[in-house]
């Protein structure tokens, strides 16, 4: 027997296509997606305004993907909250809930594990598990909502996960999320994190989304970049510079470059003369990461000295630069942190 179909993947405009090749009217198609998407239904049969037949067939051939909350851990410093969901497969992946003063903001998860490789982060340690659906991508907002019984006013995908290797079901996720029959998430409250994959930010641009793009930059040199993130071997920086400054000509979004410092590294006078150099030419957004230490890896902090002189460097250079918050820390709030140590206890109990 074939595995049925996540139902909460489904755009509105299959949703329509769904239902009239069912001999069922239009109108049933909205019904079905403001359940899934303004109600968060987690079964079809809580679908009361349709018909017992109805849920009864869909019910036979689709499902909607679950996500149970297997752990949660929230900050004692700043209230974060951090989520270990299983999906229907058992697999686990991390969910963050940040609170700030103009809203909920949530970090999603877009794939199980990352094949990236980038070497200062603990989600890319045990490689590429599978691809999450657009609908496992939404469900991770529904769940936190459900727990807080509060609104989601932001969404970062910056969980475990290259969102644009899992181009489609991430493009997807956007059109879901974003559509005025359900969620109706504002585009501009969505920001999107990649590591530089080239031929995926053009047609971003191309489709003209409207939400921030975030480069994962960490280095200001094709050397430096291939030392800490392998990506760049395929797509040198150039080239990632000029996807960039076509998303931001095609779409009007400024782009915010992401950039973790490691001590002894990337934090030099001279990295932070060079960051200046690439941002003006991006007319981008600088948020400096003290990177998060793990275990596998040698990579310390800069210290708040060092910091301080790179953050300076472009504010002289006009840069509009932030520092990230350390939230969560005392709860493995970096990515990947919590699912690894989770994964870790089970094998060794």
């Amino acid at each position: 027997m074939s595995e049925k179909a996540d139902i909460r993947s489904y755009t509105y405009d299959e949703l329509c296509h769904l239902i009239t090749d069912m001999g069922q009217k239009p109108f049933r198609a909205a019904q079905i997606f403001e359940w899934l998407h303004g109600r968060s239904a987690v079964d079809i049969s809580d679908m009361t305004n349709l018909s017992k037949e109805l849920r009864s067939r869909l019910s036979q051939e689709y499902v909607i993907a679950g996500l149970k909350p297997v752990k949660k851990l929230v900050s004692g410093i700043d209230g974060t909250r951090k989520y270990l969901h299983a999906l229907n497969d058992g697999n686990i992946i991390e969910t963050v809930l940040l609170r700030y003063d103009y809203g909920n903001s949530i970090c999603i998860s877009s794939q199980v594990g990352c094949r990236m490789g980038c070497r200062f982060c603990a989600s890319t340690t045990g490689g590429l598990v599978r691809n999450l659906t657009a609908g496992e991508m939404a469900g991770q907002v529904y769940s936190v909502e459900a727990d807080i019984g509060e609104k989601i006013s932001h969404v970062v995908v910056m969980g475990s996960g290259e969102p644009l290797d899992n181009y489609d079901n991430f493009t997807r996720f956007v059109d879901i999320i974003t559509d005025p029959r359900g969620k109706g998430l504002s585009g501009r409250n969505i920001t999107a994190s990649t590591c530089g994959i080239v031929p995926r930010i053009r047609e971003l641009a191309d489709r003209k989304y409207s939400f921030t793009l975030a480069l994962s930059l960490h280095a200001v040199s094709d050397e430096k970049r291939k030392e800490i993130m392998p990506v760049a071997s395929s797509y040198p920086l150039e080239q990632v510079l000029d996807a960039c400054r076509y998303y931001f000509d095609m779409t009007g979004r400024r782009i915010t470059l992401e950039y973790s410092l490691i001590e002894g590294f990337n934090d030099t006078k001279e990295d932070g003369e060079r960051l200046a150099v690439i941002a003006s030419g991006l007319k981008a957004h600088v948020n400096l990461i003290p990177v998060n230490p793990i275990e596998e890896r040698k990579y310390r902090a800069t210290g708040l000295q060092g910091i301080a002189q790179i953050k300076n460097i472009l504010e002289k250079n006009r840069i509009n630069v932030t520092i990230r918050r350390e939230m969560g820390r005392d709860i493995n709030g970096a990515c990947g942190q919590l699912r690894r140590s989770f994964i870790t206890g089970e094998e060794n109990a």
